[in-house]
C-alpha cells in the first residue's frame, strides 16, 4: 500500500492541539474503544431513521410541494394511508441504475487513471501526490489529489452537452431524483457492508482497525482508518469527495434547469443557492490537500456514517434549497437577495481565513505573521500512552483568539444563506442550518473533550485565554 511507518522521535511537535507526532501511540485519538449506552442508542437511532428522514424530505417535495406536515396530516385526518403514500413513490428504474453506475465507474476512473495536472499551471494550487496525516499507529498515507481536476472535467463535459452535444436533457438528474435515491442507497449500504467485512478479513492496516465488540457500532463508525484497494484507491478520500461533492454542484445545475423548464426563467434565489454553495464545493476542491489533516481523515473511521453519509444524506439533503426552488420559484428582492450573498461571503470569508490562520500556524511552527502581528500561543505537553513527553503549541491570535472553533461560525453563516435565499414560506429548506448547528456544536463539544483529556492543565491555561467555543460572550 502507499503507506510508510515511521520511526520513533522522541520529541515531536503539534500545532494547534492536532497531533503530527510520529510517536502518538494507537489509541491517543480516533475512534472510541468502548461503547456507552447513549453511544449505542444514537448509533441505532441513525441506522433505523436516517434513511427514513431522507426518504420523507424527497417524498414530501414529490408529493406534497415540499410541505412537511403534508403526509402527517393526510395520514391523520384518514385521507391518505402509509400505503398510498408508498404506491406513489417513484421504484428504482434501469435507466436510472444506467446513469447511477456510469457516475460512479466515472468519477472512479478520474480518481485513479488521470494524475492530477491542474497543480502544473495553477498558482497556489497543491495537488498531485500528497501525504496524509500520520495515522494512530504511525502509518503515513500517499494520496493522488486530483479532486479539482474530477470536478472540471465533470463540469466541461456537463456544459459541453448542455450548449453543443445534446446527449442528454440538463433536467437528468431532477427527473430521475427518487429512483436514484435507491441506486444512492444501494451503492451506500453496499460500501460500508464491504469495508466491515474487510475489516475483519483484509484490512489494508490491521494496527490501525478498532473493535468495539459491538456490531451496530463497528458498522456505523467504522473498523478501519483508511481502507483501500491497490496502491491508490482510499475509501475515505473518494467517498468524502467524489461522488457526493462532485455532484453537488451538477445537482444544483440540473434544479436550476428544471425551475427554467416548468416556470421559463431561473430566480435570483436560484442564482444565489447555485453561486454560494458552488464557492464552497470549489473551496473544498482547491484546498483538498488541507482536507487531509482535518478530523474526518484523523479522526473518523470508514463505516456506514462515511460510506453511506456520503452516498445518499450529503447529495439528497444538502441540496433541499435547490429542490424546494424548483416546487416554489422564489424572487427575492434587491435587498434580500444582497442581503443573503453579502451573508454568504463574508460567511465564507470567515472560515477560509480562519483555516487559513490555522493552517500557516502549523505549517511555519508558529513563525508567521496573523493579523500582521506576531502570533500569540500557548505552550502545551502531553505524555502519550508509550510514556514519552511531547511538546505542543495552541493558537490564540486571529480568528483563533476570538473563539475557539470560530471557523465554525463561518460555515454557519454560509448555511445560513443558502436557506435565506429561499424565503420563509416552508420549514423544509431550513433543516441544513439546523442540522449544522448540531452538527458543529457536537463537533465542538467532542474536540473539546479530547483536548481536556490530552492537555490537562494546559488546555484550562487556553481556554482562559480564551473562553467562548463558538460565539463570543455566548457560547
Amino acid at each position: 500500500m502507499a503507506a510508510k511507518s515511521q520511526p520513533n522521535i522522541p520529541k515531536a511537535k503539534s500545532l494547534d492541539g492536532v497531533t503530527n507526532d510520529r510517536t502518538a501511540s494507537q489509541g491517543q485519538w480516533g475512534r472510541a474503544w468502548k461503547v456507552d449506552w447513549f453511544s449505542l442508542a444514537s448509533v441505532i437511532f441513525l441506522l433505523l431513521f436516517a434513511p427514513f428522514i431522507v426518504y420523507y424530505f424527497i417524498m414530501a417535495c414529490d408529493q406534497y410541494s415540499c410541505a412537511l406536515t403534508g403526509p402527517v396530516v393526510d395520514i391523520v385526518t384518514g385521507h391518505a394511508r402509509l400505503s398510498d403514500i408508498w404506491a406513489k413513490t417513484p421504484p428504482i428504474t434501469r435507466k436510472a441504475a444506467q446513469l447511477y453506475t456510469l457516475w460512479v465507474t466515472f468519477q472512479v476512473l478520474l480518481y485513479t487513471s488521470l494524475p492530477d495536472f491542474c497543480h502544473k499551471f495553477l498558482p497556489g494550487y497543491v495537488g498531485g501526490i500528497q501525504e496524509g496525516a500520520v495515522t494512530p499507529a504511525g502509518v503515513v498515507n500517499k494520496y493522488q489529489i486530483n479532486g479539482l481536476q474530477a470536478w472540471l472535467l465533470t463540469h466541461l463535459l456537463w456544459f459541453a452537452n448542455a450548449h453543443l452535444l445534446s446527449w442528454f436533457s440538463p433536467t437528468i438528474i431532477f427527473d430521475n431524483w427518487i429512483p436514484l435515491l435507491w441506486c444512492a442507497n444501494i451503492l451506500g449500504y453496499a460500501v460500508s457492508t464491504f469495508a466491515m467485512v474487510k475489516g475483519y478479513f483484509f484490512p489494508t492496516s490491521a494496527r490501525d482497525c478498532k473493535f468495539t465488540g459491538n456490531f451496530f457500532y463497528n458498522y456505523m463508525m467504522g473498523i478501519e482508518f483508511n481502507p483501500r484497494i491497490g496502491k491508490w484507491f482510499d475509501f475515505k478520500l473518494f467517498f468524502n469527495g467524489r461522488p457526493g461533492i462532485v455532484a453537488w454542484t451538477l445537482i444544483n445545475l440540473s434544479f436550476a434547469a428544471k425551475q427554467r423548464e416548468l416556470h421559463s426563467h431561473v430566480t435570483n434565489a436560484m442564482v444565489l443557492v447555485n453561486v454560494l454553495q458552488a464557492i464552497y464545493v470549489i473551496d473544498f476542491f482547491w484546498n483538498e490537500t488541507w482536507y487531509l489533516k482535518t478530523i474526518d481523515i484523523c479522526h473518523d473511521h470508514f463505516g456506514w456514517y462515511l460510506g453511506w453519509g456520503d452516498c445518499v444524506w450529503l447529495p439528497y439533503l444538502y441540496t433541499l434549497q435547490g429542490l424546494y426552488l424548483v416546487y416554489h420559484p422564489v424572487q427575492l428582492s434587491t435587498p434580500h437577495a444582497v442581503g443573503v450573498l453579502l451573508l454568504g461571503l463574508v460567511g465564507y470569508y470567515i472560515f477560509r481565513v480562519a483555516n487559513h490562520q490555522k493552517d500557516l500556524f502549523r505549517h511555519t511552527d508558529g513563525r508567521c505573521l496573523i493579523w500582521g502581528r506576531k502570533p500569540k500561543v500557548i505552550e502545551c505537553s502531553y505524555t502519550s500512552a508509550d510514556g514519552q513527553r511531547h511538546h505542543s503549541k495552541l493558537l490564540v491570535s486571529g480568528f483563533w483568539g476570538v473563539a475557539r472553533h470560530f471557523n465554525y461560525v463561518g460555515d454557519l453563516m454560509g448555511s445560513l444563506a443558502y436557506c435565506l435565499a429561499c424565503g420563509g414560506g416552508h420549514l423544509l429548506p431550513y433543516f441544513y442550518i439546523i442540522y449544522m448547528a448540531i452538527l458543529l456544536t457536537h463537533r465542538c463539544l467532542r474536540d473539546e473533550h479530547r483536548c481536556a483529556s490530552k492537555y490537562g492543565r494546559d488546555w484550562e491555561r487556553y481556554t482562559a485565554a480564551v473562553p467562548y467555543r463558538l460565539l463570543p460572550g455566548i457560547f
